[in-house]
């Protein structure tokens, strides 16, 4: 690996920031700085965290920033169950976004195991 770009999980990352900006677009201008700004922000933090985490080059300094992004993930998926609950969005527009989420999630789980078992 030369880059972290190379990492799907990144780049599932990347597709999940593009998600939450196209859903949040139709949400109400009187959440922009609220709900909006939150779940923007939450997801970002996930493939900026897996970015600045390879960057250290310390596998302990990795973990931290894998796990931060885990969090992060872990935010998103609250934030995406309170927009429904307040009928900002649809089923079916959180179904494929929470899918994306839950996988990214497991991947992150998988990764931050891979990295804690190495010598």
């Amino acid at each position: 690996m030369q880059s972290y770009k190379d990492l799907i999980v990144w780049q599932k990352g990347i597709d999940l920031v593009a998600s939450v900006y196209k859903l949040t677009d139709r949400f109400p201008k009187s959440e922009q700085f609220g709900l909006v700004s939150q779940m923007r922000r939450a997801s970002v933090s996930i493939p900026s965290n897996l970015a600045e985490g390879y960057a250290r080059k310390h596998r302990a300094e990795y973990l931290q920033f894998v796990r931060i992004a885990f969090g992060s993930g872990a935010e998103l998926e609250t934030q995406l169950i309170i927009a429904k609950k307040l009928g900002f969005a649809q089923s079916k527009d959180l179904t494929v976004i929470m899918s994306l989420l839950d996988e990214i999630m497991r991947m992150l789980n998988k990764f931050s195991s891979s990295l804690m078992a190495k010598p």
